[in-house]
């Protein structure tokens, strides 16, 4: 396709099934079924939503079949059914369930059920499963609850479809944008309950925005996306089931915001364990116990006092968190059992869930999950190797590829690769917020210096050694194939090693004297200049291994660099304080710019890596944190926050001038990307059933949730 030919978004979503990357690999990528539109007519349909789902990059595809291409399968998932008319009329239950009924210590299935009318009906990939087992993973302690987060997400206000690019029901049955594009409209499924059996409805809503968000003692800095153009959204309750959120300008982009990993559409128990105090809706009956509002600051004080917490906001986090406090209501298919802060994270099904499959029975099908605690990946590899996990994706290691295979038979696992299309899946964050050394401040702010460092890597010594050779080498710009993509040149643009210029812009930069082992010395003491990288231990490729090599390659240009390996709760703490001054991360999820931006500029205060005072100036509109005095990080910010008001050609443009700026200034310094490194790599025990044979794998539809495991079961 020429480039020059434009193409919406529906277009582009389904041609991104096949992808042109995927020409060597296309015989291996059949293409994903076509999908009717599902989005109302009144919803809008010109914002670009995802991300070609089909093959490895071009730069991989020899690498592709080196490591074995028929690892890579055909794209597919189950489908949503949303023809009530389809819709099965009698129910059926877990047999743990039903023993429950029998005794009277539970309701009957079509008590805890929605409506009839509003149920989640999933046709599942292949068959319909059968009841029982518990799904064996790895977790590596309290600061992974993502792992378990993935998994349950179905708890979010919109989702998307298996493709990543269809946007489908949820929590919320169905939505809808008014003519103006300031309105949008969300019906909840009548007769839903939380876990606990109580009604979820529009009050629980209503007490998130009033009592919840709308505090600045409990949420200080408000969520990017509740704005437009920096005016503040509202929520409105309509009625019982339904919900309106309003805005001052047209919005509509805001469907993709509840859909998207973002703070108001990723969901409640997401959020929670994040706890960040997002997620759209809350347990009111369960939470208001906590709330200064429903007695006294004195009351919850002593309250959070008496169960060893400092005030009654760190407690009421403690109690949001679905992954540390077991008795929190929550929409998901399992709840926690066990909490992430003990050896064995465990979560049982929740009998109120509110899906079932096309025969009518209640989802899920697997009882339990069972997360046991491994100190560092190299041991969850290892438990991996010996088949000791039924199916895990989250913390695989690329580079025990061949020994997995080697091992699959007598583990009696197959082994599924889903490559991903962001551009690093080990970026250096900068600190462009950094202070703590004004000497190290004023060089990694300075541009030329991040593009000496950025030249001094060896990103195909990288590749090979860490990747397999299967990434692509270059800077954090996502996949040429994606719509935001600013072009091939800029995956190499300033990413390429060159230690000549290298060399020569630091000596001309002043930084031309050097001590006896040849590193170059502050301009203000004389002492050798040292940076400190921030690696986070324990999680999907090997940061810390990764930092080494930079560091004997950064010896080539002088520059010396401290490698401190860090727990990733008290690795994120260095960067929301400021207080780092390079951060080893990936920067997944940044090709869905608008639905996932905080790996590709500092404007989202939930996490960000490059500068956590810019993100909250961002975010408070100036209000809060410190302004950038970099106008070019300005410029972005304008571009990023005007988008959300454009149309579909308007958003991709900013999107590409957007990457344009982030890769010409290296405040995130790619590496290695475009893999199945980052939760690409899935083990399936033989006996799991309605396993895709390959699934999306994206940060906006929540790998591996968009696969909708609780379709998932053990074969007898």
């Amino acid at each position: 396709m020429s480039k020059d030919k434009k193409i919406n978004r529906r277009e582009f979503l389904q041609l991104a099934v096949m992808g042109t990357a995927g020409a060597a690999l296309a015989a291996c990528t059949p293409p994903a079924p076509s999908t009717p539109t599902t989005v109302p007519p009144q919803a809008p349909t010109k914002a670009p939503t995802a991300i070609p789902e089909a093959t490895l990059p071009p730069a991989t595809e020899e690498a592709g079949a080196k490591i074995g291409s028929e690892l890579i399968g055909k794209l597919e998932g189950p489908e949503i059914i949303r023809d009530v008319a389809k819709f099965p009329t009698k129910f059926s239950e877990a047999p743990t369930l039903a023993d429950m009924v029998k005794a009277g210590t539970l309701p009957p299935v079509e008590e805890r059920l929605p409506d009839p009318e509003d149920l989640m009906v999933i046709e599942p990939l292949e068959e319909i499963g059968q009841y029982g087992g518990t799904w064996r993973r790895a977790f590596t302690g309290p600061a992974d609850h993502e792992n378990g987060n993935r998994i349950v997400s179905m708890d979010k206000i919109l989702h998307f479809d298996y493709t990543g690019a269809t946007i489908m029901p949820s929590l919320a049955k169905d939505w809808s944008v008014s003519d103006d594009g300031k309105t949008i409209t969300i019906t909840l499924r009548k007769g839903a309950k939380w876990s606990d059996g109580t009604p979820l409805t529009a009050d629980d809503f209503m007490f998130w925005f009033e009592d919840i968000y709308s505090d600045p003692t409990i949420v200080p800095t408000p969520f990017p996306e509740m704005q437009i153009n920096g005016k503040a959204g509202v929520m409105k309750k309509i009625d019982d089931v339904t919900v309106a959120f309003e805005f001052p300008e047209p919005y509509a982009f805001f469907v993709y915001q509840l859909a998207g990993s973002t703070g108001i559409g990723a969901g409640f128990a997401t959020r929670g364990g994040f706890q960040n105090f997002g997620g759209g809706c809350a347990p009111a009956h369960y939470l208001k116990q906590f709330l200064p509002k429903y007695s006294s600051e004195a009351d919850v004080t002593k309250t959070a006092k008496d169960a060893g917490f400092d005030d009654w906001v760190a407690y009421l986090k403690n109690r949001y968190s679905w992954a540390l406090n077991p008795e929190v209501p929550t929409m998901t298919p399992w709840t926690t059992a066990s909490p992430i802060n003990t050896p064995t994270w465990s979560m049982k099904r929740n009998p109120y869930f509110w899906a079932v499959d096309t025969e009518g029975n209640q989802l899920p099908y697997i009882d339990e999950i069972t997360l046991t605690l491994a100190e560092n990946t190299e041991v969850a590899n290892l438990r991996a190797v010996a088949g000791d996990y039924d199916l895990q994706e989250r913390h695989m290691g690329l580079a025990k590829l061949p020994v997995f295979l080697e091992n699959a038979e007598q583990g009696n696992y197959s082994v599924h690769l889903d490559p991903a299309f962001n551009g690093s899946d080990v970026a250096l964050h900068v600190g462009n917020a950094y202070t703590g050394d004004a000497e190290i401040a004023k060089w990694i702010k300075n541009k030329d210096f991040r593009h000496a460092l950025s030249m001094g890597i060896d990103r195909d010594q990288l590749n090979e050694a860490f990747w397999l050779g299967v990434g692509t080498p270059g800077s954090v710009a996502p996949s040429p194939d994606t719509i935001y993509s600013p072009g091939p040149e800029w995956n190499k643009k300033w990413c390429t090693l060159d230690l000549e210029q290298a060399n020569k812009i630091l000596d001309d930069l002043g930084l031309d004297k050097k001590d006896s082992e040849g590193y170059r010395l502050r301009t203000d003491n004389g002492e050798r200049l040292r940076l400190e990288m921030i690696t986070v231990g324990g999680q999907f490729v090997p940061y810390t291994q990764v930092g080494e090599m930079i560091k004997q390659q950064w010896k080539e240009i002088g520059i010396d660099v401290t490698i401190q390996e860090m727990e990733r709760n008290l690795a994120f703490g260095k960067t929301a304080n400021n207080e780092a001054q390079i951060l080893t991360w990936a920067n997944d999820g940044s090709e869905m710019l608008y639905l996932f931006a905080r790996h590709a500029l500092p404007v989202d205060p939930a996490e960000c890596h490059m500068g956590m005072a810019f993100a909250k100036w961002y975010a408070s509109n100036g209000t809060q944190g410190t302004k950038p005095d970099d106008p070019e990080m300005l410029r972005a910010f304008d571009l990023y926050r005007e988008a959300f008001g454009l149309d579909e050609e308007g958003q991709i443009a900013n999107a590409k001038e957007i990457w344009k700026i982030v890769v010409e200034q290296q405040w995130s310094i790619g590496t290695v990307g475009q893999s199945p490194a980052f939760m690409g790599v899935r083990l399936v025990k033989n006996n799991m059933g309605n396993i895709p044979e390959r699934q999306v794998n994206a940060q906006h539809a929540r790998t591996p949730c968009s696969s909708r495991p609780i379709t998932f079961f053990f074969k007898s």
